[in-house]
């Protein structure tokens, strides 16, 4: 099997171009996969990292705004159309697929004029602009919420699969949760509450929390929390009387992300799709924070698939107090019939056996193209 694969951008767009590449060369060792980005993105780490090729090509979407610097980013998408069709050409696929970012474009398009199979994922529960564009022309759509398929009425052929991640249900004992707390430094007979914003960290988000440990607001619950690499030097710094804080957890990063999500009580982070799609395997209840002014507003529609089915609770940027977010978090933490309860909610929307799934519709394709 011969697979492009389009991810460019983020984390979120490129670790499940990963995860769908590792299921590729699990079932098909002797498969060629090669990645289609940008020299500007994530992709240029983890893809090599992951054993991958990458070939980049020039990508920034088509806008209507008249600028020179639209411009001029539209002359290199054009470009990079070009581009994205001799590596099509040469590479000569059994299948693309886009799992997110500008590049998706011009590799779908690139395959349609060779008439090769073509595929996207989508993380969000509202899909982007480009996704939407580009529904009509690609043979086979993934989804990952349901919520997604009301806003691609043109697409030949939707699947719910689900978005493929790492992190798993680990359904951890009350004694294996005790030693992933220990080694924390904090106890189980306290909740405690896990913060997180993405490798970037969150601002709005770090500054509530450091307003409410100022304020000694947080005596009920214990925190574990990774304000991220870039801001948690600042974070430490804001922070009074840090070495005397009990039931404080801060690190930049958490690299066992999958045993500390098994073992908290609680979650407040953004809503990006793949924080979505682990608090549900994992049956973790949530505050989210959505990050404004991104395409579609798509973090609120992704927190709303959670609160919608009662496991998670959302508060606006513009209103997100230390107060208010204080509140929240006792409102929940403090009460163990409403956080298991909304742990069972969580779990409803998981997906299960995602990348069987998703392997399954790459097969289909290959052998039957549309």
């Amino acid at each position: 099997m011969r697979v492009i694969i389009a991810a460019a951008g983020t984390a979120g767009h490129i670790n499940p171009g990963i995860a769908i590449a590792n299921k590729i060369k699990k079932e098909s060792p002797r498969s060629e996969i090669v990645f289609l980005g940008t020299d500007r993105g994530l992709e240029n780490d983890l893809v090599p990292r992951a054993g991958f090729t990458l070939e980049t090509i020039d990508a920034y979407g088509l806008s209507k705004k008249i600028s020179f610097k639209s411009l001029k980013n539209n002359l290199k998408t054009l470009k990079g159309i070009g581009e994205a069709k001799r590596i099509v050409k040469e590479f000569s696929p059994d299948i693309v697929i886009g799992t997110g970012g500008y590049i998706c474009g011009a590799a779908i398009l690139a395959a349609k004029k060779y008439k090769i199979p073509t595929m996207l994922h989508e993380s969000n529960a509202f899909p982007g602009k480009a996704v939407k564009m580009l529904s009509k022309k690609v043979d086979t759509i993934l989804i990952s919420f349901e919520e997604a398929k009301k806003e691609l009425t043109q697409a030949q052929n939707i699947v719910l699969t689900g978005t493929p991640t790492k992190i798993k249900n680990l359904h951890l004992s009350n004694v294996q949760k005790k030693e992933v707390l220990s080694r924390l430094g904090l106890k189980q007979e306290k909740p405690v509450l896990l913060i997180f914003g993405g490798s970037q960290g969150a601002k709005a988000i770090n500054d509530a929390v450091t307003g409410l440990i100022n304020q000694n607001l947080n005596n009920e619950y214990q925190i574990m929390w990774a304000p991220g690499p870039l801001q948690f030097n600042l974070v430490k710094q804001r922070i009074k009387n840090l070495s005397k804080q009990k039931g404080l957890k801060l690190v930049p990063y958490i690299y066992n992300m999958e045993e500390v999500l098994n073992s908290v009580d609680l979650v407040l982070a953004r809503s990006g799709a793949m924080t979505i799609t682990e608090l549900a395997i994992t049956g973790k209840p949530a505050i989210f924070v959505p990050l404004p002014n991104v395409s579609n507003n798509h973090q609120e529609y992704n927190a709303k698939v959670l609160e919608k089915v009662g496991a998670a609770k959302i508060i606006l940027n513009k209103d997100l107090t230390p107060d208010v977010l204080n509140k929240e978090i006792n409102d929940i933490i403090q009460d163990p019939k409403k956080l298991e309860a909304m742990g069972e909610h969580a779990r409803k929307i998981a997906v299960e056996n995602v990348e069987d799934k998703i392997y399954e519709e790459i097969k289909k394709l290959i052998t039957n193209p549309m």
